[in-house]
């Protein structure tokens, strides 16, 4: 699981490596902040560019993202 702290807002984007299938949906919503690796899993590769906004959380078919509080 891959946690990382949004300064902008003081939230934890949460990727649950065990669900993700690496579909890239959350990648293309989202390409200044998250990424498909090399592993072919979603990681967030600029947590400060996170807005918080939720739309990986509600396009991710697996619930493999997760926005919580610091």
């Amino acid at each position: 699981m891959t946690v990382l702290t949004s300064p902008v807002r003081s939230k934890k984007i949460v990727i649950n490596k065990t669900w993700c299938k690496g579909c890239g949906i959350c990648a293309a919503l989202c390409s200044g902040v998250l990424i498909i690796d090399s592993s072919g899993k979603a990681a967030v590769v600029n947590a400060a560019q996170c807005t918080a906004c939720g739309k990986c959380i509600t396009h991710c078919p697996d619930f493999a993202i997760s926005i919580r509080e610091d």
